[in-house]
């Protein structure tokens, strides 16, 4: 029983001196440090306050109204009215409008009023009203195309309304016969449609989970370029003294990302009002997985950097294709079902979706036990794969400390 007890206090004390080993590690290095405290806070800041306005707004847009009449001018007017639209130039031919189009980076599109506009509406006869949008820049398109269908939506309605009054119906009979059916329409869980509150949630664990790999890998690679494992190897290789080591290096990395996530995931939601409807236990419950899992990643790849700029290139090599398979800018169901799984090695592709419905919908931990159970198992496999890890690791600096001194 001494024995038993006498073990976990040397394997506590371990622990400590290879946490503070770690932490003096992290503190020294100017460079790991901007990447593990520094990076998280910047890019965060930038992401948020560049997608502050939540939706684009007042899209400078050219109208070329070839008929210049109290009708088209009134249609102006309400594409004008919108927030989506500002009707900032005025063309006097299609020609005009394209110059001004391609001369200014700021136009999001043109509306063209044909001539006649005026009178065909007087006749009864259909007439179109053009919109050529950017569509090199999906959100601009959406919401100038989005304002002209809405304006002219309603124009036309007034129009009906107006015709079907002067045929002796009342107003009530009019609204009816014009739009038998209304759509009653709820945004859930995202109430402005705002880009911003769908990005930047799923977003800011993509940012701890890579800055959290490149901050590991910079110190592995610094350890091996500095040969900073003399203090490591012969405790590291008595038995079980592996252990230890990754719990030591695994909660110095923990401190300081559970300081990060409380910024990014508390500060910042409550900062830029994001989406925040679940309960933060069960947010903690499964952020402790997430991190667990992404720092036995980062150990283990960590081996494999014998240089600090290593870790740095295969990562920033990487985020896109994490980025791109998490779920985040593209469908999961859209995405190959064999991409898609083979994404699942990185623990932001389980983390993600989990959290978005925990944040966003409000389900409780039950509710993403599947991603939950996920989760564990990836905590449990890098356990052992960086375990593995760095027990070659240690064993190889060994030998290598062995032959230097056969060498003296």
């Amino acid at each position: 029983m001494k024995t038993i007890v006498t073990k976990i206090r040397t394997g506590i004390r371990m622990t400590g001196e290879f946490y503070q080993d770690e932490m003096k590690a992290i503190l020294k290095d100017q460079g790991a440090l901007l990447i593990l405290l520094g990076a998280i806070i910047i890019y965060s800041l930038i992401y948020a306050y560049a997608y502050k306005m939540e939706v684009v707004r007042e899209i400078d847009t050219v109208v070329v109204d070839l008929d210049r009449s109290s009708s088209s001018r009134q249609l102006v007017r309400m594409i004008d009215g919108t927030e989506e639209a500002n009707i900032s130039l005025s063309a006097t031919s299609m020609q005009e409008a394209k110059e001004l189009f391609y001369e200014d980076d700021q136009v999001g599109g043109i509306v063209l009023i044909p001539s006649g506009f005026e009178k065909d509406l007087l006749e009864g006869v259909q007439t179109d009203v053009s919109v050529y949008a950017d569509g090199s820049y999906f959100l601009i398109y959406r919401q100038l195309v989005g304002a002209a269908v809405k304006s002219v939506g309603t124009f036309s309605a007034g129009v009906e309304i107006k015709r079907l009054m002067a045929e002796g119906k009342t107003y009530e009979q009019a609204m009816a016969a014009r739009d038998p059916l209304s759509a009653d329409l709820h945004f859930w869980f995202n109430s402005s449609s705002g880009y911003g509150s769908f990005v930047m949630p799923g977003l800011i664990l993509i940012i701890l989970q890579q800055t959290l790999l490149i901050g590991i890998g910079m110190i592995g690679g610094t350890g091996k370029e500095k040969n900073r494992h003399s203090f490591q190897v012969p405790v590291a290789l008595r038995r079980g003294g592996i252990f230890p080591l990754l719990f030591g290096k695994s909660l110095s990395y923990l401190t300081v990302y559970s300081i990060n996530s409380v910024f990014a995931m508390v500060l910042l939601h409550h900062w830029f009002d994001y989406p925040n409807q679940g309960s933060y236990l069960d947010v903690m419950a499964l952020t402790l997985l997430f991190l667990l899992a992404v720092i036995f990643m980062g150990i283990t790849f960590s081996v494999l950097f014998k240089k600090r700029e290593s870790s740095i290139l295969f990562m920033v090599f990487l985020s896109p294709i994490v980025l791109f398979l998490s779920g985040i800018s593209w469908p999961a169901a859209s995405i190959p079902p064999f991409l898609y799984k083979l994404a699942h090695v990185f623990p932001s592709t389980i983390m993600v979706p989990a959290y978005l419905r925990i944040r966003n919908l409000g389900v409780d931990l039950s509710s993403v036990h599947y991603e939950y159970l996920l989760l564990l198992a990836q905590v449990g496999f890098y356990f052992v794969t960086a375990s593995v890890a760095l027990y070659f690791e240690t064993r190889h600096n060994r030998k290598i400390e062995a032959r230097a001194k056969t060498q003296e």
